[in-house]
């Protein structure tokens, strides 16, 4: 997406929020929100929000593992598969 194409001033907002809305949920692109020529704001979609979100989350947690491995504070699979079978079989 091309954000060059989808700036609006704070006026525009202002004077057409509804159809602004409308927009964002059928096209799924932000909008640019901009005040004395300077960008102030996004505006997007609930359900592209809520992808963005979950996908932040994820590569948070792919860095965090990034950062185990790269500390050593991760095991070989098989030694930890093994460790669970020991527990399983003496309970």
């Amino acid at each position: 997406m091309r954000y060059s194409t989808q700036v609006r001033p704070i006026s525009y907002l202002k004077a057409n929020a509804a159809e602004i809305l409308q927009q964002l949920g059928d096209s799924r692109e932000a909008l640019v929100i901009t005040q004395n020529g300077e960008a102030k704001a996004i505006l997007q979609d609930v359900a592209s929000y809520e992808e963005a979100q979950e996908t932040m989350a994820l590569l948070k947690i792919l860095a965090l593992g990034q950062r185990e491995v790269e500390a050593g504070l991760v095991e070989p699979m098989g030694t930890v598969f093994k460790r669970i079978r020991t527990r399983k079989a003496t309970a």
